[in-house]
């Protein structure tokens, strides 16, 4: 079974960090596209970051500057690094997996793959 775990949530105050991480089970995921994506209570899912095969990056202006992705293709992880939270950042974090790298990809269409979610609470 192909499958994306997130961890690493949790409650934390404005200004602090986190680190997310993806662990990815089934199959490789070296050659995909990876993304990170949240979803706030009554708002659709929106991007946040992703990296190719290769390490370039793409990074949502609401973010840029705070959030690192990075992968770790050895041991099959994708990692979202989350410095200087606001209460804004607060919502559901899911891991992504683009196969076929033929679309948009700070679009949630183009992926294949999704983890669970994992809550992230900034408070004020």
């Amino acid at each position: 079974q192909v499958l994306l775990a997130e961890s690493g949530g949790g409650l934390v105050q404005a200004g602090g960090s986190l680190r997310l991480s993806c662990a990815a089970s089934g199959r490789a995921f070296s050659r995909d596209v990876m993304a990170w994506f949240r979803q706030a209570p009554g708002k659709q899912r929106e991007f946040v970051v992703a990296i190719s095969r290769g390490g370039s990056t793409v990074t949502a202006d609401s973010v840029k500057g705070r959030f690192t992705i990075s992968r770790d293709n050895a041991k099959n992880t994708v990692y979202l690094q989350m410095n200087n939270l606001k209460p804004e950042d607060t919502a559901v974090y899911y891991c992504a997996a683009d196969v076929n790298y033929g679309g948009p990809y700070t679009y949630p269409s183009p992926y294949d793959y999704w983890g669970q979610g994992t809550q992230v609470f900034v408070s004020s």
